[in-house]
This record gives C-alpha cells, sequence and structure tokens, in this order.
C-alpha cells in the first residue's frame, strides 16, 4: 500500500459476518462437532495422497510379508473402517491396492500384508525384495468398497490372502459382542498368516482348514450351514464367492452377502472389438473373453493399472470416438460420454478409439 493510499477498514455488517463466519469454522469444521455432524464417506474415489514411512517389515507367513506403515511425523494416520485398502505408489511407479489389516482404533499405524506371487505383474516381488524400514511411500485413502455392516450375526470366509479385509471384521464383531464364525481356509497352516492373532479371539468360532490337512474344499458345503439372517463375508478365490451366491439364493434368501475379490472380473457377455490408440498409432484386438486393459497391455505393457474391478480408476483413459460400454463403479455420470475403465467396460460396437 502506497503513501497516498487509504486503508480499508470492513463496515459493521461486515465485520458481523466475519465473525459467525470464524466462530462456524471453529465449532463446525474444527471442532468436535465436525466428526458428528460431518462424517466421511466410506468410499473415496479422488484425492487423499499423504506419505508414510515403513516403520516394520514382519514375516507373517511362508511368502507373507505384513508392513506396518506411519506418518513419517509421528502424527495420526486418517480413519478408517475395517474393509478399507490403501492405493500403494511403489518406486517404480506400479500402484497396487491392499487391505488394511490392523485395528482401526490405533490409527498411529496402518498394517498391510502382501504375498509373493512370482509371476504376477511385479508389485509383490517389490514390496518383498526391494523395500526397507525407513522407505517412504505415497499412498492414498483409506477407501472402502467393501464395508462392514451392523447383523445380529456373521459367518465369515476367508481364502488364503483374503484374510487381510476379513480379519478387522472379525475382531469388530468380537468387541460387539455379536454371534460369528470364520471359515479360514488355505494351502497350508504355514501359509496361512495371522493364525496367532486369530487364536486370542475367543467370542466366536474359528474354523482353520488347510487343503494339506483337510483336503479340498466343497465350497457348498461351506455356505449350507449358513445361519438364517446371518452378513456373510466372503474374500478369496472367485469359486468362494460363485458358491456363495448360488447356495444363499435356495438356502437363505434372507442373508446377505458381501464379496471382495483379489482376481480380475471374468468378463460375461463380451463380444470382439478393436480399439485404436490414437497416440501410439496402432490397434489392438479385444477377444470376447478378455478385458480391454488386458489387450491394451500387449501393446502397451506399463499402462496403469491397480483393481481390474471398476472401482478404484487407476486405469481410466480418455475416449476419442466410439461408444462405451461402461461397467464400472467409479465414474460419475458426467465422465461416461468421455472417459472409461479398461479393466471392465468395453466397446457396445466394434470399435473404440481412446487417448493412449
Amino acid at each position: 500500500m502506497t503513501a497516498v493510499e487509504e486503508e480499508y477498514r470492513p463496515g459493521p455488517g461486515l465485520r458481523m459476518i466475519a465473525t459467525v463466519a470464524d466462530a462456524y469454522k471453529r465449532v463446525f469444521a474444527e471442532g468436535d462437532a465436525a466428526q458428528l455432524l460431518s462424517r466421511p464417506q466410506p468410499v473415496r474415489h479422488t484425492g487423499y495422497d499423504f506419505t508414510v514411512v515403513i516403520d516394520r517389515i514382519e514375516q507373517a507367513a511362508d511368502e507373507v510379508v505384513s508392513v506396518l506403515l506411519t506418518d513419517p511425523d509421528g502424527g495420526l494416520l486418517p480413519a478408517w473402517t475395517p474393509g478399507a485398502h490403501l492405493d500403494v505408489f511403489l518406486p517404480s511407479g506400479r500402484q497396487r491396492q491392499y487391505s488394511l489389516t490392523s485395528d482401526p482404533a490405533d490409527r498411529r499405524q496402518y498394517r498391510i500384508a502382501v504375498r509373493y506371487i512370482a509371476d504376477g505383474g511385479g508389485g509383490s516381488r517389490e514390496i518383498h525384495e526391494r523395500l526397507q524400514v525407513g522407505d517412504r511411500l505415497t499412498v492414498r485413502g483409506p477407501r472402502n468398497a467393501f464395508p462392514f455392516i451392523e447383523a445380529p450375526q456373521y459367518l465369515f470366509v476367508a481364502g488364503g490372502i483374503g484374510i487381510t479385509p476379513i480379519l478387522p471384521m472379525v475382531a469388530a464383531a468380537e468387541r460387539a459382542g455379536t454371534r460369528w464364525r470364520l471359515m479360514y481356509l488355505g494351502r497350508s497352516r504355514a501359509r496361512m498368516p495371522f493364525l496367532c492373532e486369530l487364536a486370542l479371539l475367543t467370542g466366536g468360532d474359528v474354523v482353520v482348514r488347510p487343503d494339506d490337512e483337510f483336503g479340498m474344499p466343497d465350497p457348498r458345503m461351506i455356505f449350507e450351514q449358513t445361519p438364517t439372517g446371518a452378513a456373510v463375508y466372503v474374500c478369496g478365490p472367485p469359486p468362494l464367492a460363485d458358491a456363495a451366491r448360488q447356495v444363499l439364493s435356495l438356502h437363505d434368501p434372507t442373508a446377505s452377502l458381501h464379496t471382495e475379490r483379489f482376481s480380475p472380473v471374468p468378463v460375461r457377455d463380451g463380444a470382439p472389438f478393436r480399439i485404436r490408440l490414437r497416440r501410439s498409432g496402432t490397434e489392438v484386438e479385444v477377444a470376447a473373453d478378455e478385458s480391454a486393459l488386458a489387450a491394451i497391455r500387449r501393446r502397451l505393457p506399463g499402462v496403469a493399472y491397480s483393481c481390474q474391478q471398476g472401482f478404484c480408476g487407476t486405469c481410466r483413459v480418455g475416449v476419442l470416438a466410439g461408444e462405451v460400454d461402461h461397467r464400472d463403479r467409479f465414474l460419475a455420470d458426467g465422465e461416461r460420454d468421455r472417459t472409461m475403465l479398461t479393466c471392465v467396460s468395453r466397446a457396445r460396437g466394434t470399435e473404440l478409439d481412446l487417448d493412449l
């Protein structure tokens, strides 16, 4: 401000408005009331990136490590609910999603568990072989596409590493004093993480069923004894969820089924089509039984993707021409005329032009 300018002073009306706004911010935006009056949505689709540091890496089972993440400054981490996951950005640029498997009440740390997959996309190998205590990672979330609901009783079914989102749910049911039963399946006890923690939960029924001791299970038999009206949570290979749907539809239509899978969604009612990759100047044929993402990766192996189930948005690309058969759970209605998720969505016709 120069010497000839007069200092601006707001009038009484504006000063009163500012005072009211400050009071509102203190009470409803920054105070304790904010937690009650403005509860966060469990599924977050954009933003929320922050940095964590690897505090510990521990062997949780054969070929499974648990990674404990903390705030670099020792602060509290964002709140989460059972079933939530983190998007983890690895030093290589890979983005992967891992369920949070610690105690939601302990916001000093997050814990994820990662099984080594030799022939996977490289994310698990990078975590097992390259990451060290003290490394910093960018994460996004937590987000929850597998929410834990209140119910009179629960049946939990976990297959292998599928125990990761289930474990906090079982602990929550235990704390609430609700009836629950867990069927935990795996190849062998040595490959099944968190058995010691499950042994401490005495309020329900834990059935550990390794294949090398009992043989391969019949998934249908697992669900035939589901308590009437129970909430059924399933995380594991696709046959588990498929069996749950088939059995429960006949045995107990009152049961509520909640599933999370860690393999790509199978293509249903697919038809072949062609994709033009406009920036790359090439074309790729998509078979009737494969995803657009899988076909694109034959030409562009470094293209970004993560969940392969249509809810994280990592594989979103611009659509330059053609009509899309949208099969995702992510895009807003206003985005569907110009973008698509290649992991699940397809062409309605015979061709699509994409901004790749």
